[in-house]
């Protein structure tokens, strides 16, 4: 069978499977179009993370759709590799046309984020930094610095390490115990006297970090330097971080702003990577 003789069949089944949820008259609109669309989009995100796939049944569970209907798109997508057959009794998992899709995106994050650095530059008046997660360390990729004589500024490029830091605990907030006590296995540099040097403290005061989704560096990794930060994961499932370094000088009176400042920022930010 041709492709194109494949594609012309999983648009006939998507077009039936809009058909049959709305009426034959319904089903001629073009907003029947769109919900089949919708609907074979929620298919492929509940299959994400599952390696093994799932049945057709758990689909239907997951996505609340009638089982007949999820077959119809299920088949139609299957037929253009978008899925697979995970097992011979019917289990289904992304197909390799999703991994071409997915290698010829061209997602700037840095260049997605940027704006919303420079709002909260502008209500804190304070350097913000963006950085990603390389094993135990963040590395800053991006950087607003403050128009403060004195001011916090490390260079693009430059990576911390993740228990030390405000933009790294934000970061290990995201992470289950087990990944942090391996990312963190040896002995923790003693940087400041302030500085969390056992493992086990460092989970407790993340357990509070989840809550709030905002790690606070109170001069754990320069003497006479804190930070805030918030940390959260892009489309690709990598993780980032947002922070904010404040010279410990001006931190008191500028931490409640910035931790407002980073609340509104995730807010805004976040439904933009959302499934």
């Amino acid at each position: 069978m041709t492709k194109t003789a494949s594609t012309g069949k999983a648009t006939a089944a998507l077009k039936q499977d809009a058909h049959a949820a709305k009426g034959p008259k319904a089903g001629r609109k073009s907003g029947s179009g769109i919900q089949v669309i919708a609907r074979a989009a929620s298919i492929l995100r509940s299959l994400e993370n599952e390696k093994d796939g799932l049945s057709l049944g758990q689909i239907a569970n997951r996505v609340d759709l009638p089982r007949s209907t999820i077959q119809r798109i299920v088949n139609a997508l299957t037929k253009e590799n978008l899925l697979i057959r995970a097992t011979p009794n019917a289990r289904v998992k992304l197909g390799p046309s999703i991994l071409r899709l997915a290698a010829n995106t061209d997602f700037d994050f840095a260049a997605h984020v940027r704006p919303h650095l420079e709002t909260l530059a502008q209500r804190t008046g304070e350097t913000v930094d963006l950085s990603i997660q390389r094993e135990d360390k963040m590395v800053f990729i991006d950087q607003i610095t403050a128009n403060h004589r004195l001011s916090a500024v490390s260079a693009v490029g430059k990576s911390f390490h993740m228990f030390s830091s405000a933009h790294g605990k934000a970061a290990l907030a995201l992470l289950e115990e087990d990944e942090i006590r391996r990312l963190l296995a040896g002995s923790l540099a003693k940087k400041t006297a302030n500085t969390i040097t056992d493992v086990s403290d460092l989970i407790t005061q993340l357990a509070k970090t989840r809550k709030t989704q905002i790690a606070i560096d109170n001069e754990e990794h320069t003497q006479g330097i804190c930070a805030i930060g918030t940390a959260f994961r892009d489309p690709l499932g990598r993780v980032f971080a947002v922070s904010v370094p404040v010279p410990t000088i001006r931190f008191i009176k500028s931490k409640k702003l910035i931790i407002q400042a980073l609340t509104d920022l995730r807010e805004n930010l976040l439904p933009s990577l959302a499934d």
